[in-house]
């Protein structure tokens, strides 16, 4: 009986992880959709509309006494908002690369995010890299030269969105609080920012909110979207990371950026022969990564990664 529920546990988990990163993989096309509308509003929308969704999913798994417990405590508090200032930056860039028509490198940035890990680790915490993990550095950092020096294109983008979600990552990782109460507490502290920002985009009548009141509901239904869009895959990673293990997590987050990558090809963007050099390095590196870090899991003691949801707020 206790194999069989240990077996469904790890099916649910492995399910939500598929979602939450499938979900994650498919994001462009919103932002697509939303092109008419500049980044730095979507962005104020994003985070607005996240709260009350947010809300409800913290009443619906019970989880007001976390975070309360969180927002009275001035260490989660000082971590939060770093993680939440970060996080908005990353979300603004990613909304800007999409929009730019980008997206292909917003999904380098994505592969390319484990390593920037692992430097981390070496230069923060003085771990020692193995032989596999140098060699997928080294064809990681060939790949982005080649993009620089033959693409003539240094993909800032890329190097953005990975470095600040490290960070995000790391700060998370400092604080004991669950990925859904995190994330609502960031919300909060950004909603303030956010609705004087897009107060002063109507009162300049240069919102897409402006327009969808104007006569567009389609317009405000598919901008308050972005609530719900940004919550409910934090909500299957949180399933997920609770269910599966480092490594298993490992493998799934690289559906992500693969996804993303085949939205940029399918809405046009160029794969320049300087771009199928970089992402052939990437892939290899990532390949050899993932090999190296199957190879060294831990034993089959290894427990569910219970904290590392706290981590995670992919795009």
């Amino acid at each position: 009986m206790g194999s069989e529920t240990q077996q469904n546990t790890q099916v649910t988990g492995l399910l939500s992880g598929l979602l939450c990163y499938t979900f994650w993989g498919f994001f462009p096309i919103y932002f697509i959709l939303l092109r008419g509308v500049a980044a730095d509003e979507v962005l104020a929308d994003r985070i607005l509309f996240a709260v009350p969704f947010g809300a409800l999913i913290i009443w619906g798994r019970s989880q007001w006494p976390e975070v309360l417990a969180g927002l009275r405590s001035p260490r989660v508090m000082l971590w939060l908002l770093l993680s939440a200032t970060v996080i908005a930056l990353n979300w603004l860039v990613y909304i800007s690369a999409v929009q730019s028509e980008n997206t292909m490198q917003a999904s380098l940035g994505y592969y390319i995010n484990p390593l920037i890990y692992v430097l981390v680790g070496v230069v923060v915490l003085g771990e020692k890299l193995r032989r596999a993990q140098i060699a997928a550095v080294v064809l990681a950092t060939i790949g982005v030269l080649v993009l620089t020096f033959y693409g003539g294109v240094f993909p800032t983008i890329a190097f953005t969105l990975a470095i600040t979600f490290t960070i995000y990552g790391y700060a998370r990782k400092k604080v004991q609080i669950g990925a859904m109460p995190g994330l609502f507490i960031e919300t909060l502290l950004l909603a303030p920012f956010a609705a004087g920002w897009l107060w002063f985009l109507i009162a300049s009548k240069d919102t897409g909110m402006e327009q969808g009141l104007a006569g567009d509901a389609g317009l405000v239904g598919l901008l308050a979207l972005a609530g719900p869009l940004t919550v409910i895959p934090l909500l299957f990673f949180a399933m997920a990371a609770r269910r599966l293990t480092l490594a298993t997590l490992g493998f799934l987050q690289f559906i992500g950026p693969t996804l993303q990558f085949l939205v940029a090809v399918v809405d046009g963007e160029p794969f320049t022969l300087a771009r199928q050099i970089c992402f052939g390095f990437i892939w290899v590196a990532v390949a050899i990564f993932a090999f190296d870090a199957l190879r060294h899991r831990p034993h089959r003691n290894e427990k569910p990664i219970m904290q590392v949801a706290a981590a995670q707020s992919s795009e």
